[in-house]
């Protein structure tokens, strides 16, 4: 969602069809935020999956990562900030620990579609039948 140290700004969902940075706050925090604007928090849901862009070469040595990665937003259990990701080897990290300037987008939820039985129409199949 948005971390309780960011409570004090403006704040809105996020949406599908734009990026975010992460940004640090007039508080110090770091959240996410469209560029270039550090008065409205963009907060994300639980368990939405993310693409991060930009991680720094510390971070890829010390997580085993890459520099572009799919990760789930995730509420993390320890520490002083809740909001972080989980990465797909499974290590989690804050948000706070991610650093300014990294990328950030949705990923679009793929939505499953049941198959369409259509209805079964049997055709008359003429019977041919031999005139001796």
């Amino acid at each position: 969602m948005c971390d309780y140290s960011l409570e004090m700004y403006a704040s809105r969902p996020a949406r599908e069809s734009e990026k975010y940075v992460t940004t640090r706050f007039p508080s110090g925090s770091i959240g996410l935020a469209v560029a270039g604007d550090c008065t409205t928090a963009v907060c994300v849901q639980y368990d939405t999956k993310l693409t991060l862009e930009g991680l720094s070469g510390d971070l890829q040595s010390r997580l085993g990562v890459n520099a572009q990665e799919d990760v789930i937003f995730a509420r993390l259990e320890h520490g002083a900030y809740r909001d972080g990701v989980k990465f797909g080897n499974g290590k989690e990290i804050s948000l706070q620990l991610l650093g300014t300037g990294v990328t950030v987008s949705l990923i679009p939820a793929v939505v499953e579609e049941e198959p369409v039985s259509e209805p079964s129409i049997k055709a008359k199949t003429p019977v041919l039948e031999e005139i001796i």
